[in-house]
């Protein structure tokens, strides 16, 4: 079973949204703390909503479940930590909130892909959360847009 990602950051709407469309994606989980921030363009909440719906025809959904704290991501942006800690931090954050028992492997046989704000996944929380479900599901494979 495949689960992408992607991030909006150095891309325009149609790069994304077409990123989205032939990928074949039929819903977009929101894995970001923040979705309404005005530094999102046209990645904010409502707006983004609209356009899945009626560019790509897929659903949204945020899944706070999937995102960092408010403590953990000021710490590694703000105060500029290393990755390596936020990464240790957020894996744990993950097993004391038991995703894989709360969240449904069937939830992700419809292509779904998982949204976060970094422009690549190798320093992003998505590509973690990807890599901790597939620990624990059999058959996971990440699919980075």
């Amino acid at each position: 079973m495949e689960i992408y990602s992607i991030g909006f950051t150095q891309k325009t709407a149609a790069q994304f949204f077409g990123l989205l469309k032939n990928a074949g994606v039929t819903r977009l989980m929101d894995v970001r703390l923040n979705n309404v921030s005005q530094l999102a363009g046209f990645a904010k909440r409502d707006d983004l909503a609209f356009f899945l719906r009626e560019i790509v025809g897929a659903d949204y959904v945020h899944e706070t479940l999937l995102a960092p704290t408010r403590e953990m991501l000021d710490a590694y942006k703000k105060q500029r930590g290393s990755w390596d800690d936020y990464e240790r931090l957020f894996l744990d954050l993950m097993a004391e909130r038991h995703i894989e028992q709360v969240l449904n492997p069937h939830t992700f046989e419809t292509p779904t892909v998982l949204l976060c704000s970094e422009p690549t996944a190798d320093q992003c929380h998505r590509r973690l959360v990807i890599d901790y479900l597939g620990r624990h599901w059999p058959g996971i494979t990440p699919v980075h847009l």
